[in-house]
């Protein structure tokens, strides 16, 4: 039966299908088209990134010594799979340079068709076949299928609910394991229209986590057979896509060029990794070749100033009399601030867990704007507008792209503020902000940190970051990259949404019940109160590895002896206290200075346990006058 439209009801949620053969009421509706899936989600109003590409494997007729049900045998260096069938062989590939299909070309009824033959395209995997399974010279060929099959923009799957639309979820995007992940994505679907929630945290297959730049044809031609290619490629840290590169750009993109900058993508942003890359680096487990180079902008931050560019941030603002009654419900710690403060909040869902950790500033009695994270700005507008009630006078706007910010950071950021012409910030109490004219541009300086050194988060125009940051490298300062942003907050246990912070993590586990009011009414209070009367079994820490050359990833096992304890979240090497280390969740009964030992690929790694930041620990620096 055809599905022509959606049918929604006064709030925007889903209230059944329109079809050929009319319309069916539903209150849950799941779209698991396969690779029409982008089509069908765009008549809801919802974008899904997903292109279909051409997927070939090969069947011969009857082989010598082929008899019964064979192992399977992969080969991911030569791109292939080989599997029995009726006595033949199937063999398969996800060659390293797929072929995209126009979805249009491929019409309506296309379910139990095939594509053409293209011995051309197959010709390097079948020479590939031939050197591991010689018997495949002398065996007939019956035929060589063609089919499409869809990937998305990041090879993981669509799955769960849609943020735009209440109760329209997705199974689909399943990049060619649909059969093998099929009965787990199934069971984590019926279990979240049967309990209103996740069964456990599926950030990486979240609906809203792409920009609307992934889902434009032109991206997905480029991407999607790159995505086929990389199926059977080693996963190493740090890997990134090639094509469909320079999507989104912030104001700073040409100095971070100049600065040879080695770029990552985010949510279609290109963002600095670290600078004075020479070539591409090579891509290891171990100790990676940029390791210097970071710890030289670490260092740059710790003793003089550096610049992070943090203009990927989500910017939401949130206006109108009733900003503050909706921000308190919706946010876990307390709202009512005077203007010119910053408040570190969550929103949380209700069984307590992280649906965002964000920095909000006051800016007037009637205006906040808030700080989230990169890929974050889609989910937490919807989430922001899901929970605002119809009487309440608040408008909510994106301002992503309309700002820039410097993450000024180092013992010299108050004097190359200062400098510029911010003399008024000298007496910036730490987490306050305020107006002021930075090299003659209008910007709101915020006394914040992410890196724990003294420093000030810029908000400017797009349009005058440029001149800003160059009469801050005129003044001193010097670029610094995510790589060293992501080390320096590890050091200091400042954690990350996605990492360290889930929808399965509560505050009081991680360690942040401090920013979450004890009383009132606002979205997860109640759970937290019960997690706070039974104390939960784990609790974030940090991890201090004895051996200097260590080289933790995170999501490590961690045991005491052979007994399982618990899980790292993010590691690095920790610059200014020279060693790696790494934050966990642990057994809450281990107490500080406990020994540890992380399982880095097999290798076990000794380290004690700390309760507290593993760099500056009481905080003193970040707080340190300007």
């Amino acid at each position: 039966t055809g599905v022509t439209g959606f049918l929604k009801n006064s709030r925007g949620e889903i209230a059944g299908v329109r079809t050929t053969k009319g319309d069916i009421r539903a209150d849950k509706v799941v779209i698991c088209g396969g690779l029409w899936s982008r089509e069908l989600a765009a008549k809801a109003g919802i974008e899904v990134p997903l292109l279909p590409c051409e997927h070939f494997y090969l069947l011969t007729k009857p082989i010598d010594g082929i008899e019964g049900h064979l192992p399977s045998l992969s080969d991911h260096d030569a791109h292939l799979y080989i599997r029995d069938d009726v006595g033949g062989l199937l063999v398969g590939c996800f060659e390293p340079k797929g072929k995209p299909i126009d979805p249009a070309s491929l019409g309506e009824d296309f379910a139990f068709s095939l594509l053409n033959e293209d011995w051309d395209h197959f010709e390097p995997m079948m020479m590939n076949a031939l050197h591991r399974i010689p018997a495949l010279e002398s065996a007939e060929v019956r035929t060589l299928l063609n089919g499409p099959e869809s990937f998305t923009t990041d090879g993981s799957f669509f799955l769960g609910e849609s943020m735009e639309v209440p109760g329209l979820f997705m199974g689909c995007g399943m990049n060619s394991v649909g059969i093998a992940t099929g009965g787990g994505a199934g069971w984590a679907l019926a279990q979240w229209i049967i309990d209103g929630a996740a069964p456990f945290h599926l950030g990486e297959a979240d609906p809203s986590r792409f920009h609307c730049v992934d889902n434009l044809l032109t991206t997905l031609t480029e991407r999607a057979p790159e995505v086929l290619g990389k199926h059977y490629e080693i996963a190493y840290p740090g890997r990134q896509f090639e094509s469909a590169r320079g999507l989104r750009k912030t104001p700073l993109h040409d100095r971070w060029v100049e600065a040879k900058a080695r770029f990552g993508q985010g949510y279609g942003w290109e963002r600095p990794q670290y600078f004075n890359a020479e070539r591409a680096p090579a891509l290891t487990f171990g100790r990676p070749d940029w390791f210097d180079l970071v710890g030289q902008e670490v260092m740059t931050a710790h003793e003089s100033a550096a610049i992070f560019d943090q203009s990927t941030f989500g910017k939401i603002e949130v206006s109108g009399p009733d900003a503050e009654v909706f921000l308190n419900r919706v946010a876990a710690n307390d709202m009512t601030r005077a203007p010119g403060r910053a408040i570190y909040c969550a929103f949380l869902n209700p069984r307590g867990g992280f649906e965002s950790d964000l920095t909000a500033l006051r800016i007037t009695e009637d205006l906040y704007r808030l700080y989230v994270g990169t890929g974050a700005i889609k989910r937490d507008l919807h989430w922001l507008k899901r929970h605002l009630k119809d009487e309440e006078e608040v408008t909510l706007k994106d301002i992503t792209e309309d700002y820039a910010v410097l993450g000024l950071m180092g013992p010299r950021s108050g004097d190359i503020a200062k400098s510029l012409g911010g003399q008024e910030l000298e007496g910036l109490n730490y987490f306050h902000h305020c107006e002021v004219e930075l090299a003659g541009i209008p910007c709101r300086a915020a006394r914040l940190s992410y890196v724990g050194e003294a420093g000030l988060e810029i908000t400017c125009p797009a349009d005058g970051a440029i001149a800003l940051y160059d009469r801050m490298v005129l003044a001193g300062a010097r670029p610094a990259g995510l790589f060293a942003q992501s080390s320096m907050r590890i050091e200091k246990r400042f954690l990350a949404m996605g990492h360290d912070l889930d929808s399965d993590v509560t505050p009081i586990q991680a360690g942040l019940d401090f920013a979450v009011k004890k009383s009132g009414d606002f979205v997860g209070a109640e759970a937290l109160a019960h997690t706070r009367a039974h104390k939960p079994a784990t609790r974030m820490v940090s991890i201090l590895l004895d051996d200097p050359n260590a080289h933790p990833l995170g999501d490590e096992p961690v045991y005491v002896k052979s007994t399982l304890v618990g899980q790292a979240t993010s590691a690095a090497f920790g610059y200014r206290i020279k060693r790696p280390l790494a934050l966990a969740y642990l057994d809450a009964k281990l107490d500080e200075g406990s020994v540890v030992e992380l399982d880095i690929a097999g290798e076990r790694a000794s380290g004690v346990i700390s309760l507290r930041p593993a760099f500056d620990p009481d905080g003193l620096r970040m707080r340190e006058k300007i």
